[in-house]
């Protein structure tokens, strides 16, 4: 997304029935892994079904600009890598733009090389606090100059020799082990790295395929330890990346709310850490049905066909927040066309987000008629069977605050809500779903884009 051009507000109306078969983009978690680790392999790494949004790209770019050879070949990416241990120094800050996963990972990854690197971001990257990355990175000997509270720009130096550590995770998060997984592998010894609540695992299960020495224990009451030995050999893999759960998610709650709907949504990542939502859909009375189960390059994939249904509110334990946190802004929406209260429990990670997105979601929902109450950790909806009443007949705009998944999440309100609802931008949707209007357009969605200021 380009910094400074006008805000694209677009409006999403009611609509007829859904229907279609639809893919959607490769997963964004292993997409970032795939440039990250294939740059840092030895040989050839060709990647398949990559998401190319904005985020994913400049993950990319950061690895060539540290030595990677990357390019695309029709539809496959081909990367030539350093090798482990072999980074260069980049020459330039590494501009991440909105993406948090490539950025926090990233700074595992070359924290622990002898040589300076600076990180920065657009506004909303450079607001979010770094320092659940950065601390650990320290006890490993990284030298890390940062901006008030942590944020971009961060300029890290490693040390000649870093320290591999045992690092208990003090929350739930999957790019903090990462980061602290992806920092020992240029340390000499085994780096720990437990967890009580197990977070998607998709570090764990790559790293492993590139030929990492990794080991992973799980305690009786589901405490993990991931140990991995430094200063191995990465060897180039072929990967075909499976369709984003995170991105499947709006088509699917689009299609449980919009009356008469029934899409078959294809290729969807089914990792059981990464499936809270549909679980938390189906125990609302969501009809999803999973078809031709499959494994693929070791992940679990399967094709959903998901039909309108009348839902009914429940409340979603904390424990499922791991599996399904970028999730909630689109659960909050099926949530106000459900009968009863819908209450969401241990979201806290949700105000560390791209925005505060437990506020920006309650604050979108009250623009759009929608009871809800939100806590410190806590959110509750209660819902409109039907959309009766919903969405903003005056064209108020939700505050998106340059979150994709905020802009996403109230267009697929409106395709169901008796009036239209209305974002203030839809730019940034390019950092992580770039088909995302045209995908539900194409299944009968009302979504209606302002004219580009610039071509008008």
């Amino acid at each position: 997304m380009v910094h400074g051009v006008a805000p694209k507000p677009a409006t999403a109306s009611r609509s007829g029935a859904l229907s279609g078969t639809i893919r959607v983009p490769g997963d964004k978690s292993i997409s970032h892994r795939a440039f990250m680790f294939g740059g840092l392999a030895a040989g050839t790494t060709r990647i398949t079904g990559l998401l190319e949004g904005e985020d994913v790209i400049n993950t990319g770019k950061a690895m060539r600009a540290m030595g990677a050879q990357i390019r695309k070949d029709a539809d496959t990416w081909i990367i030539e890598g350093t090798g482990n241990g072999c980074l260069l120094a980049p020459e330039a800050p590494l501009d991440f733009g909105n993406a948090g996963t490539g950025c926090r990972l990233t700074m595992g990854l070359v924290g622990t090389y002898d040589f300076k690197t600076v990180f920065t971001g657009d506004p909303s990257l450079s607001s979010r606090p770094m320092n659940r990355v950065l601390d650990p990175l320290k006890l490993m000997g990284t030298q890390v100059e940062a901006s008030e509270g942590g944020r971009l720009p961060v300029t890290l130096h490693g040390p000649r020799m870093a320290a591999p550590i045992e690092y208990t995770v003090p929350m739930a998060s999957a790019q903090v082990k990462s980061a602290v997984l992806l920092a020992g592998l240029n340390a000499p010894g085994v780096t720990t790295v437990t967890e009580k609540v197990m977070t998607r695992d998709h570090t764990e299960k790559m790293l492993k395929g590139f030929g990492a020495e990794i080991e992973v224990e799980t305690d009786s009451d589901g405490t993990r330890r991931i140990r991995l030995e430094g200063q191995g050999k990465l060897t180039g893999q072929a990967i075909d990346v499976p369709g984003d759960p995170s991105s499947a998610a709006f088509a699917i709650v689009a299609a449980l709310i919009v009356p008469g709907s029934n899409v078959t949504i294809e290729n969807v990542l089914m990792n059981p850490t990464r499936c809270g939502l549909i679980t938390t859909l189906l125990e609302m009375g969501g009809s999803i049905t999973f078809l031709d189960r499959r494994s693929a390059g070791g992940e679990d994939v399967a094709d959903l066909r998901v039909r309108h249904s009348e839902l009914t509110g429940v409340t979603v334990p904390p424990e499922r927040a791991a599996s399904m946190i970028d999730e909630y802004p689109v659960l909050a929406v099926a949530a106000s066309f459900a009968s009863g209260i819908t209450v969401m429990e241990g979201v806290e990670e949700l105000r560390v987000k791209e925005s505060d997105r437990l506020a920006a979601t309650a604050a979108g929902l009250k623009l759009n008629g929608v009871l809800c109450e939100e806590g410190e950790a806590t959110l509750k909806v209660t819902g409109q069977p039907g959309g009766k009443g919903l969405g903003n007949p005056s064209r108020g705009e939700v505050a998106t605050h340059l979150d994709h998944r905020i802009a996403m999440s109230f267009l697929v309100m409106g395709l169901a809500s008796e009036h239209p609802v209305t974002i203030d931008d839809s730019r940034m949707i390019a950092t992580s779903f770039p088909e995302f209007v045209n995908l539900m357009t194409g299944l009968g969605g009302a979504i209606e884009m302002a004219a580009d200021p610039l071509r008008s």
